[in-house]
């Protein structure tokens, strides 16, 4: 007698099947093959990037423990043996990694990207920027979908792959590039009115369509924005400085569905720090300085933050954990070259922490634990 070929075929198919399956099975269920996000427990540390006295090689990484209470004000310093460079100005974590912008000084080569592992500090890569003679003069770094974007004072947005660690991508816009921000798969980049540039963007942030890499549009917003932060409702604020005499500083809203203006607040603002949808001014910074939240629905400000005494000298800097809403705000003590502080406030207003910095202190980084 014949045995059906398609009948035994079928057998095998079905006992290799029911093998797998067999074999995918725990006592309690079935083995879940979804890439699982560890879950944050609390800050353990935070890392405090310290800008130093320009023409110095002072740059610094101060790390500061909050169980032992211990601070090492170079801690870049110690786990790398060397400087962090010159005039650092920007420090962003991404996944297990931080970003240091490294911006160095116009008319000499210094200027890099350093990347860093945020557990020990220990530098990965310093990817440079620069010319045979001059450097780009990098300014801050932003991340989306596994990669990261970063603004230039000569008039370019570098793309570099995160896995890589490698320039992968550029977009020509205006020189004098100052802050950057992601909101609706869009990167809106600050167009300043930089001294030196008499042809720069001076009142518009472009758009730049991050799929294609390209740039769709320029958004018109008051003289010299610098700094621009996203919600998580997907609305920018930008920070303008006006022109230092007859225009006034603002800050400026901009929805990322319309890519249209769609708010202006006389504030003089020195620092805005935002963390999905919490948000914090310093303003009046030279005169009557302030820290306020920022309803960002209306744009109200709140009653002042009581920093308690002694009273913060100098808001140099200003970060909003995302996993607790705290701020840490950096005080640059009268623009000492040689030491500043860092003070944590809870959402409520009271101080958790301080701690002695490096020079010039004016972002954090948070250390977590996961579940």
């Amino acid at each position: 007698m014949k045995t059906n070929l398609r009948s035994k075929k079928g057998v095998l198919v079905l006992s290799i099947a029911l093998a797998i399956f067999s074999a995918c099975r725990k006592d309690r269920g079935y083995i879940s093959t979804e890439v699982k996000v560890p879950e944050i427990t609390g800050t353990t540390g935070v890392y405090m990037l310290c800008e130093g006295l320009m023409g110095g090689n002072s740059s610094a990484i101060t790390y500061y423990d909050l169980a032992t209470k211990t601070t090492i004000a170079d801690y870049y310093k110690q786990v790398n043996g060397t400087s962090l460079g010159e005039t650092a100005n920007d420090l962003q974590q991404y996944g297990s990694k931080m970003y240091c912008v490294v911006s160095g000084i116009q008319g000499s080569t210094q200027s890099f990207l350093d990347v860093i592992d945020i557990k020990s500090c220990k530098s990965l890569k310093r990817i440079p920027f620069n010319s045979a003679t001059d450097g780009y003069i990098p300014r801050f770094v932003t991340f989306y979908k596994d990669k990261a974007y970063v603004s230039r004072y000569d008039g370019k947005v570098s793309r570099i792959d995160t896995a890589s660690m490698a320039i992968d991508g550029e977009v020509t816009l205006t020189p004098g590039l100052e802050g950057l921000a992601v909101a609706n798969g869009k990167l809106y980049v600050c167009n300043s009115n930089h001294y030196l540039y008499a042809n720069s963007g001076k009142d518009k942030v472009s758009v730049i369509d991050l799929t294609t890499f390209t740039k769709t549009k320029d958004i018109t917003v008051n003289n010299n924005p610098v700094k621009i932060n996203a919600t998580a409702d997907g609305d920018l604020f930008v920070v303008t400085w006006g022109d230092y005499g007859s225009i006034l500083p603002s800050l400026d809203k901009i929805s990322s569905a319309t890519d249209t203006k769609t708010g202006t607040y006389a504030y003089d603002l020195g620092n805005l720090a935002i963390a999905k949808n919490t948000a914090y001014v310093a303003k009046d910074i030279y005169s009557n300085p302030e820290i306020k939240p920022l309803n960002i629905t209306t744009g109200a400000l709140g009653n002042s933050l009581n920093t308690g005494t002694p009273l913060i000298a100098t808001i140099y800097g200003m970060t909003v954990n995302g996993f607790n809403n705290d701020l840490v705000v950096a005080d640059a003590n009268n623009y000492d070259s040689s030491k500043g502080f860092a003070y944590g406030f809870g959402a409520d207003g009271t101080k958790k922490f301080s701690f002695e910095t490096a020079g010039l202190p004016q972002h954090a980084v948070f250390v977590y634990s996961y579940k």
